[in-house]
C-alpha cells in the first residue's frame, strides 16, 4: 500500500499546467525600427519542471488555427523556473491579419496552455509614403469612359513603392471630406468612372502605418476644358546638377509634347524628360475628347557673367582686370592657367599678366549646387610696325598670324610720305596709298592659282623707288 501511494504522489507531481498567455499588447504592429512583443504566462507546480525543461511561443495563423504553428521562441533549457514568466519575442515578416493568437508550451513535462485573446498582428514591410499616377494630381476621362490609377513602380525620384514587395495588400478609397473617405475596394490598381479624389493606402489593417500615396482628383472631360496636368520630378524650379528631370500628365491614349509652342519630335509618351527651362506644354487624348497642359519650368541654376571677350591681347608687362559677376548662392571661384590651378586666386577678379588660356570655374555651395565654366585666351598684342629689315617677297595669308601681311621697313610705313602701290599680275592696281598701315591684304584674296603673284612700286619722298613682286602662298 504504501509503494502504491507513493508511486499515485509522484504522478501528480509530473503533472504540469500553463495558464493562457497574458499578452503585454492589443497590436502587434511590427516594421524594420520594432519587432519586440511580451506576453506572461504562469504555471503550476514549479517543481514539476525538469531541469532541462524548455518553454515556447507558438504563433497561430491569421484567424487562431495552431494546425501550422510557428515556433516564435524557444527558451534555453532550465532558464525558466518561477512562475509566472514573462517572455518576449517577434513576428515573422509574412504576418498579416488580424486574428493571430499565441500560446506556451514546455517540453518537460510535456505541457500546452490555451490559446491567447486574438489580436491583429501585421509587419510592415513598406512604411513610407508612395505615389501614384507618376505624382500627378488629377486625371480626367470622356463621358461614359474611365479613368485607370495605378500604384507607380518604382515611382518618381526616391519613391519606395510597396510594388516591390508582392506579399503587400491594398485599400484604396475616395475622400468624403476633409478627414473622411469610404473603402472602394482592394487591388494595385483603381478603375475610376466618378468624380473625385481617390488615394491607396497598404493594407495594415487595424495597424497605423505611413505607407499611403498622393491624392488624384478624378474629373469627367468635355474636349478643350480638362486640365492635362503637369509635375517635374524634381519639383519647379528645379536643379540641373542633379540631372534631367521628369515631366509628367495625365493617363491617356496618346499625347504630345510642345516647348515653346513649337513640337518636340519624337515626345508622343506620358512622361518627356528635359533639363532645359521654358513652356512646356502636352496634348493628351482621351478617347472621345482630349486635354491640355502647360507648366512653365524654371532652372534654379544661378546667372553669370564675364567682362572679356573668348579672346584678348594684352603687351608684354600689361594687365587685365578679369572680372566675373554671379547669382550663385555662397558662390566658390576657382582659376586656371594653361589647365593648372592658380592657388592663390579665389576671388571674383583676378589681375592677368601672363599668356596662355584660362578658365574661370564659378561653384555655388548652397541651394541649387552647381558649377558653371568661362574660358579665354590672353595673347600678346602685335606690333603693326616692326623694324624688319627687308621688303618681303612671300606672305601667306592664312590667319595664323605669322606673315599673314606684307610687312615693310618702317622706311616705306604710315608717316613717311612714301606712296606704295600693288598691281596684279595683269596691271590691275589693287593698292595704291602714301600712309601704308602693314594691313595688306585686309580682306581674304580671291585665289585661281596656288601661288599668286602681284608686283609692287614703291616710291619715296625724295622720289627713290623699289620694285619687286609678291607671292602669295595659298
Amino acid at each position: 500500500m504504501c509503494f502504491l501511494s507513493f508511486v499515485f504522489q509522484q504522478t501528480i507531481n509530473a503533472q504540469l499546467v500553463i495558464g493562457t498567455p497574458n499578452l503585454g499588447f492589443s497590436q502587434a504592429c511590427a516594421s524594420d525600427d520594432f519587432n519586440t512583443f511580451s506576453a506572461t504566462f504562469v504555471f503550476s507546480p514549479e517543481a514539476a519542471l525538469v531541469a532541462s525543461n524548455q518553454f515556447s511561443i507558438e504563433l497561430s495563423d491569421a484567424v487562431g488555427d495552431f494546425t501550422d504553428a510557428i515556433v516564435l521562441l524557444t527558451t534555453t533549457p532550465g532558464s525558466i523556473t518561477i512562475s509566472p514568466a514573462t517572455l518576449d519575442f517577434s513576428i515573422p515578416e509574412t504576418t498579416a491579419g488580424e486574428g493571430y493568437r499565441i500560446r506556451v508550451k514546455s517540453t518537460e513535462p510535456a505541457a500546452t496552455s490555451s490559446a491567447s485573446t486574438p489580436f491583429p498582428a501585421y509587419y510592415k514591410l513598406q512604411d513610407s509614403p508612395f505615389t501614384i499616377n507618376n505624382l500627378v494630381s488629377t486625371g480626367a476621362y470622356c463621358t461614359s469612359g474611365n479613368y485607370l490609377l495605378t500604384i507607380d513602380n518604382p515611382g518618381n525620384g526616391n519613391n519606395d513603392s510597396p510594388l516591390l514587395y508582392p506579399s503587400l495588400t491594398f485599400n484604396w478609397f475616395k475622400e468624403t471630406g476633409p478627414t473622411t473617405s469610404i473603402f472602394i475596394s482592394e487591388g494595385a490598381t483603381l478603375t475610376v468612372s466618378e468624380e473625385g479624389t481617390y488615394f491607396v493606402e497598404t493594407n495594415y489593417g487595424s495597424c497605423t502605418s505611413n505607407s499611403f500615396s498622393n491624392r488624384v482628383t478624378i474629373s469627367e472631360a468635355i474636349t478643350g476644358e480638362a486640365n492635362a496636368t503637369i509635375v517635374s520630378s524634381l519639383g519647379n524650379p528645379y536643379c540641373p546638377e542633379q540631372g534631367l528631370t521628369t515631366l509628367s500628365t495625365i493617363g491617356g491614349n496618346s499625347y504630345q509634347w510642345f516647348k515653346d509652342g513649337n513640337l518636340i519630335a519624337d515626345a508622343t509618351n506620358q512622361m518627356y524628360q528635359t533639363d532645359t527651362s521654358g513652356t512646356f506644354s502636352v496634348q493628351v487624348d482621351l478617347g472621345d475628347c482630349s486635354a491640355s497642359g502647360t507648366i512653365n519650368l524654371v532652372s534654379e541654376l544661378f546667372e553669370s557673367d564675364i567682362n572679356i571677350s573668348e579672346t584678348n591681347t594684352i603687351a608684354f608687362g600689361e594687365t587685365l582686370n578679369i572680372i566675373v559677376t554671379t547669382t550663385a548662392n555662397n558662390p566658390v571661384f576657382e582659376w586656371y592657367l594653361d589647365n593648372t590651378l592658380i592657388t592663390d586666386a579665389t576671388a571674383d577678379i583676378y589681375e592677368a599678366t601672363e599668356f596662355g588660356s584660362y578658365q574661370v570655374v564659378i561653384t555655388e555651395t548652397l541651394g541649387c549646387e552647381g558649377s558653371k565654366s568661362y574660358f579665354f585666351e590672353i595673347n600678346e598684342t602685335l606690333d603693326p610696325f616692326p623694324d624688319v629689315a627687308n621688303i618681303p617677297n612671300v606672305i601667306s595669308p592664312n590667319g595664323d598670324t605669322i606673315n599673314d601681311t606684307w610687312v615693310l621697313p618702317q622706311q616705306y610705313i604710315s608717316g613717311t610720305n612714301t606712296e606704295v602701290i600693288i598691281l596684279t599680275n595683269q596691271g590691275k592696281v589693287v593698292l595704291k596709298t602714301n600712309d601704308y598701315q602693314n594691313n595688306w591684304p585686309e580682306n581674304d584674296l580671291s585665289l585661281t592659282a596656288i601661288n599668286q603673284i602681284y608686283y609692287y612700286i614703291i616710291t619715296t619722298n625724295d622720289n627713290k623707288t623699289k620694285k619687286g613682286s609678291i607671292t602669295i602662298i595659298k
